[in-house]
């Protein structure tokens, strides 16, 4: 899943290479992306890009007082460059993802929007206003932002009767935070990611407030610059814990082990965050 890092970083080189190009001409291959059906993203053809931004893990393409194109990129969704000029990925080992819809500009690639789920997780709204999307509209506080405070922080987490994984992924809460960051924030903060936020102590607060801010801007700072091809692969190489089963922690040592958490699996150091306490697997 896409999150802030990442798509502040597509944000920031959709920004660069579109702004003052007109949209020529729009291919939509699955119509089911297509949110606002009386206004499709066909309505922003002949448009100038005004800039691209970024709303918790959505991209916005401003295209003036012709209003905006939001993309949600969902579970499996991307972006890459198509056209003439781009050269194949020669490192790629499996079949690119599917397109579902094609941006083709004035000069220079097009840009295709992908999906590699077996279900259709893209979505685009053509908008006025960003906050007309309702998963814009629902944004909590980003700490991806400069001026993120503690004050936005224990707003979103301190008593809440619900496990702090949970918390640091809802999007109402904290913006831009998905499973594999909140494994991240959770392992250098060494708290439980199956604890009530509730149950909290003051130094373990402090330590899940610097680690939010710290991992969260240090991966944004990381992948600036990263190419849009490469940004999935940077991003699993930086992992501390999340995708490292079986591997030892890289602070004390144990194995990082797996659990069971809402639709999916999650990683953990047993040492560093439970005390030793295995946690459950689904089946086990």
């Amino acid at each position: 899943m896409p999150e802030s890092p990442e798509v502040q970083a597509l944000a920031e080189e959709l920004d660069a290479r579109l702004t003052g190009r007109t949209l020529a001409e729009v291919d939509i291959v699955e119509v089911r992306i297509a949110k606002t059906r009386a206004r499709p993203p066909e309505s922003l053809v002949g448009e100038r890009v005004s800039g691209v931004s970024r709303h918790g893990k959505l991209l916005d393409l401003a295209f003036g007082p012709a209003g905006d194109l939001v993309v949600s990129l969902g579970r499996h969704g991307w972006a890459r460059w198509s056209g003439p000029s781009v050269e194949a990925d020669a490192a790629a080992t499996e079949p690119p993802p599917p397109t579902l819809a094609t941006l083709v500009f004035d000069e220079g690639p097009s840009l295709d929007l992908t999906d590699a789920g077996e279900w259709v997780s893209l979505g685009c709204w053509v908008v006025d206003d960003p906050a007309e999307v309702p998963a814009v509209a629902k944004l909590g506080p980003d700490p991806a932002d400069a001026d993120f405070t503690r004050e936005e922080f224990d707003g979103a987490v301190v008593g809440r009767r619900k496990q702090v994984k949970a918390v640091l992924q809802e999007q109402e809460s904290l913006a831009g935070i998905g499973n594999a960051y909140s494994d991240e924030i959770l392992h250098v903060a060494k708290v439980s990611p199956v604890g009530h936020a509730s149950a909290l102590g003051g130094d373990e607060l402090d330590r899940l407030f610097d680690a939010t801010v710290g991992v969260i801007g240090a991966a944004v700072a990381e992948r600036r610059g990263v190419p849009i091809a490469g940004l999935k692969a940077a991003k699993v190489a930086a992992m501390r814990a999340h995708g490292r089963t079986g591997e030892p922690c890289p602070v004390c040592g144990d194995t990082i082990a797996d659990f069971s958490f809402a639709s999916t699996t999650a990683q953990y150091c047993p040492t560093c965050q439970t005390g030793g306490a295995a946690l459950p697997l689904k089946g086990a």
